[in-house]
């Protein structure tokens, strides 16, 4: 028996790994985070799965399903929205299962900064503008930022911010980022990457306010940096034609002959 920790993605149902698909398709039990895994998901779980949604679980509450599982012998699928590794909740899970000597796996999911990315079309790192993403949140009720850990803080280095759960202190944001990246610097709100009823506002530090007015849910990504629509940029020396590289070697003393 293992319990098969999948991200199931930002909310197409289709922007699920193939081994998440499989590892799904092969468990008899799935536990899922109803609240933002959407249900075509739960189309891959094989017939007859045992289905449980643990939005309204306790901790103690999933890990006694997940120990009624391992006594029947059968194989879990936990299902995360988005990917594991950052504001899942699974290490807490994880802590439980070790102490327990139950099995486990991780298979990685779409993340949503990268779902918002997508669907802005956008590379948030561009040569001369910004060379770095950095994942962060406002303090909430269920996780406290440790000290050090703030926008301002952030926002200092210049690069380019995909801040999670926080659009509900919108003002507390812009307040926070404005003397740091000025108030013309772009921004954006995507609502619910990559599900049927995505929204995108693109606007400023300035214009941000105005621009979202009362469109305010907690699914919504804020994206600020001077890469954001960005088209007067360096172009990457990576494809220039006189870049000598391992797959392209160039001139008379190439860097790596034995390529050539």
């Amino acid at each position: 028996m293992t319990v098969h920790f999948i991200g199931a993605g930002p909310g197409a149902p289709d922007l699920l790994t193939l081994r998440g698909r499989d590892l799904i398709a092969a468990s008899p039990v799935c536990l899922y985070a109803g609240s933002l895994v959407p249900e075509g998901v739960l189309a891959h779980c094989p017939p007859g799965a045992r289905i449980v949604n643990t939005a309204p679980l306790s901790l103690d509450e999933i890990i006694a399903e997940i120990a009624d599982a391992d006594a029947e012998g059968k194989d879990v699928a936990r299902l995360h929205s988005g990917d594991l590794s950052i504001w899942s909740a699974m290490g807490e899970q994880l802590r439980r299962l070790r102490a327990l000597g139950i099995p486990y796996t991780v298979t990685p999911g779409v993340p949503s900064f990268s779902a918002a990315a997508a669907a802005l079309e956008a590379e948030l790192t561009l040569p001369g503008l910004a060379q770095t993403v950095v994942l962060t949140r406002t303090p909430g009720r269920a996780s406290a930022m440790p000290e050090g850990e703030n926008l301002a803080a952030f926002a200092a280095t210049g690069a380019v911010l995909a801040i999670h759960l926080s659009i509900h202190l919108l003002d507390q944001v812009v307040a926070e980022l404005t003397p740091h990246y000025s108030a013309d610097c772009p921004v954006a709100i995507v609502w619910r990457a990559s599900w049927p009823e995505q929204r995108i506002v693109r606007a400023t530090l300035a214009t941000l306010d105005a621009a979202v007015g009362t469109e305010m849910e907690r699914t919504a990504l804020i994206l600020v940096g001077k890469t954001l629509g960005a088209a007067d940029f360096d172009e990457s020396r990576l494809y220039a034609a006189d870049y000598d590289r391992r797959y392209r070697p160039v001139g008379a003393e190439p860097r790596f002959p034995e390529a050539s």
